[in-house]
């Protein structure tokens, strides 16, 4: 690679031009986990938490993060977002249990999401933290990663 994408002439960050990219189908799904306590996953289960629902939560603030991306990330172009949708299951760990939240975005223009989706699985972890930290600190947001890409120049994606 001779050059970087995202610094001009003079060496100063820049936007890169994807006007000239073509406009196709694209959708990424990311993926984060969260470690828990079996304490706070009975506390979940008996919807014993004092400030509500964490999932109903997480799902709306992973929306809203992935809606958000552009603002946060210094060189993501703004998208218009086609749709957006969590999912999130429990699984028994070796040691209490974790939450898998699987972030899914599609849109059609001439950029991907996949930072859309990764912010969208990362702000419903941290959502979720907070809103279950009154029972258990000690939660660990594992692991976060890219699942699978579609659409645009670079083609497919798929983690191992």
């Amino acid at each position: 690679m001779d050059e970087f994408t995202h610094y001009n002439e003079s060496g100063r960050a820049r936007m890169v031009d994807i006007s000239e990219k073509t406009e196709t189908s694209r959708s990424a799904t990311a993926q984060s986990i969260v470690h828990l306590s079996d304490e706070l996953y009975e506390a979940i289960e008996k919807q014993q938490l004092k400030k509500g629902d964490p999932l109903q939560t997480a799902q709306l603030a992973g929306i809203m993060g992935a809606k958000k991306t552009s603002d946060i990330i210094p060189m993501c172009h703004p998208i218009a977002l086609q749709g957006t949708d969590l999912e999130f299951a429990y699984q028994q760990a070796e040691e209490g249990w974790e939450l898998h939240i699987r972030a899914t975005v599609k849109c059609k223009g001439n950029t991907g999401v996949e930072m859309e989706a990764l912010t969208a699985a990362t702000t419903a972890a941290l959502t979720f933290y907070d809103m279950c930290k009154a029972v258990d600190k000690g939660m660990i947001i594992k692991e976060t990663k890219l699942l699978r890409k579609t659409g645009g120049k670079s083609g497919d994606y798929q983690a191992r």
